[in-house]
């Protein structure tokens, strides 16, 4: 059974949580990367007019594995816009896959995330693993999405993250 761990990362946090899980899945990890660096602008215009930029590799990678785990943020509730090529590729040529996050923008659940991949994808995700930021700071302050985008991850952070959502998804993705 072959499985990939594609990821993409703004800050660094989901690459770092993907590379953990994908160790731990003993899964190849395919790091999504652009062309040109992202600004807060372009995630904003990405995310109202749906746009899905250009990426590397070339989603058709996704064909030769048995099953997928999506990692990234989410934006404004939906998918970060560099992982919508292969979803977009997920619904021409349906694979099993799961997807998870950690967010720093997100300061509560992001209850329509399931409902953006599945119209994305074709397909519910088997396994959807919501992480914030915001659950591992403490909660005796009002935080802003200032504060936990800029977060950085620890490794003792990465490393729980990483066994939740394996935890979570190696039941679905070694069918």
């Amino acid at each position: 059974m072959s499985i990939a761990v594609v990821s993409y990362s703004l800050t660094g946090n989901n690459e770092r949580l993907a590379s953990a899980v994908a160790e731990a899945l003993s899964a190849e990890h395919i790091r999504i990367a652009e062309p040109k660096a992202r600004k807060m602008g372009a995630i904003i215009l990405d995310m109202i007019f749906h746009r899905t930029p250009e990426v590397q590799p070339s989603p058709a990678v996704l064909e030769k594995y048995d099953s997928i785990l999506l990692l990234g943020p989410v934006w404004m509730g939906q998918a970060a816009s560099p992982l919508r090529a292969y979803l977009k590729h997920l619904k021409a040529a349906p694979q099993p896959f799961a997807f998870a996050s950690v967010s720093g923008g997100a300061l509560h659940a992001n209850p329509k995330l399931m409902e953006d991949l599945e119209k994305r994808a074709g397909a519910k995700p088997m396994a959807l693993v919501d992480l914030h930021i915001a659950d591992l700071l403490p909660s005796d302050h009002k935080l802003t999405m200032k504060e936990t985008s800029a977060y950085r991850l620890s490794s003792t952070e990465i490393a729980k993250l990483a066994e939740v959502i394996f935890d979570s998804v190696k039941g679905v993705l070694y069918r």
